[in-house]
């Protein structure tokens, strides 16, 4: 009898680790060859399971493969498509599991967040009842670090450490120049509900009197006038203001400070803009000197000072998913479980996907201080270890050196395509 083979997929935003947990689902598959068969990777995502476009990361070599360690981005491809119910949509339902008999494919390792683990979980309760059942273990990955039960997200730390520099080095910029140019520094992060990359700037301030010197976070509602209050007091009390904006800053009423009126392809509001925002308002109302900026995908794919504590963990997730699925676990996400002690240790947990899909973990207010525009002691212990450690990747002609991929796909067996 054929060995079975696996599916690998990445999912939503990309991650300057998600290729981690790619390198070690891949390596750890080929370890058991003996039950795994090929590892095949969706061609941006889900959907390259649904137009039959499969990867063959066999074809590529154990040096490229372990290079995915240390590359940003979804070097397989990723895309932000969800699967709508059985009852709404059958035919997706039955397109997947058409494909992966064709590929003989038994297993489904999903790369993503909470919309991705949602798909996952579909996946492993319909399969069964289609007659091809598949064994479905989510790999957690989100930037947002909003996924619930494990103690946090592989991209997050990455993303955090990147925001936690990014703001002292700006500050200091702003710190240089504002006795006689610009008063205000503002930065826009992710971050649609929960406010986690906006408080790693927190990071940053060691001192009294340190940047950011406000925070704005998703948790906390947006009053217009304490927040005008407050850079006035920063600025003449420190010559200048930092100021850190999550890109989910929104009014009592819960509209965004920042909503475009569009939807994304999840039916998010799409959001940008809550720094440019902010700043005419700094400008209208105390007339102060400014400049702005969005870190946008530059956050996510710092791949250069990526955190070596994160790296770790991502490739540990995707290790684990292999091992999970050889010993007969299903329907279960890996997770990270953070020891009790001063030091910090972590080791592998799982959750179900049933327990994970669609929920948002946001900050807990004790993390946030109580005029609701910095971050707590507490929370500051929860972040540090997270960002902790330097993985740099190899560097020629003073440029990091990424994966290059072949990308071979294997031959479709199907007869019919699939609109998508």
């Amino acid at each position: 009898m054929a060995k079975k083979n696996a599916f690998y997929a990445q999912s939503g935003g990309v991650t300057a680790v998600i290729n981690a947990s790619a390198c070690g689902v891949i390596e750890t598959a080929r370890l058991h060859k003996s039950e795994i068969g090929k590892v095949y990777a969706g061609n941006n995502g889900i959907i390259g399971a649904l137009r039959e476009e499969l990867i063959d990361t066999s074809k590529e070599s154990a040096k490229t493969i372990a290079a995915l360690r240390h590359t940003p981005s979804g070097a397989f491809g990723s895309c932000r498509y969800k699967l709508r119910s059985f009852e709404e949509n059958k035919a997706e339902y039955v397109r997947l599991i058409d494909v992966f008999q064709a590929h003989n494919i038994a297993y489904f390792f999903y790369n993503g967040g909470g919309d991705s683990q949602d798909t996952a979980h579909k996946v492993s309760q319909i399969s069964a009842k289609m007659g091809h059942p598949i064994t479905c273990i989510g790999i957690p990955k989100t930037v947002d670090n909003d996924l619930p039960i494990t103690d946090n997200c592989p991209g997050f730390g990455s993303v955090a450490k990147y925001v936690a520099i990014s703001t002292r080095e700006a500050g200091l910029d702003v710190a240089s120049m504002c006795a006689s140019s610009t008063k205000v520094f503002i930065l826009e992060v992710m971050g649609r509900h929960a406010g986690w990359i906006a408080a790693a700037a927190g990071l940053a301030k060691e001192q009294e009197n340190d940047p950011p010197h406000i925070i704005l976070f998703p948790e906390m509602a947006f009053d217009e006038t304490k927040f005008l209050k407050k850079v006035k007091q920063a600025v003449k009390k420190h010559g200048y203001c930092v100021i850190v904006a999550s890109e989910g800053v929104h009014y009592k009423d819960g509209r965004f400070l920042s909503d475009t009126g569009q939807r994304d392809a999840f039916g998010h509001a799409q959001l940008g803009g809550v720094a440019p925002t902010l700043a005419t308002m700094v400008k209208d109302k105390l007339g102060y000197k400014y400049h702005w900026a969005v870190s946008d995908y530059l956050q996510r794919s710092a791949r250069h000072i990526a955190s070596a504590t994160d790296v770790e963990q991502a490739y540990a997730m995707g290790k684990a998913a292999v091992e999970f699925a050889l010993a007969g676990k299903n329907g279960v996400m890996t997770t990270i479980v953070r020891k009790p002690g001063k030091t910090y240790r972590w080791e592998v947990g799982e959750a179900k996907l049933s327990d994970v899909a669609n929920v948002e973990r946001k900050m807990p207010r004790s993390y946030i201080s109580r005029d609701g525009f910095s971050i707590t002691d507490e929370c500051r212990a929860y972040l540090q270890p997270l960002i902790i450690g330097e993985d740099y990747p190899p560097y020629k002609n003073g440029l990091p050196q990424y994966a290059r991929l072949k990308k071979v796909l294997v031959e479709k067996k199907l007869k019919q395509t699939f609109k998508v």
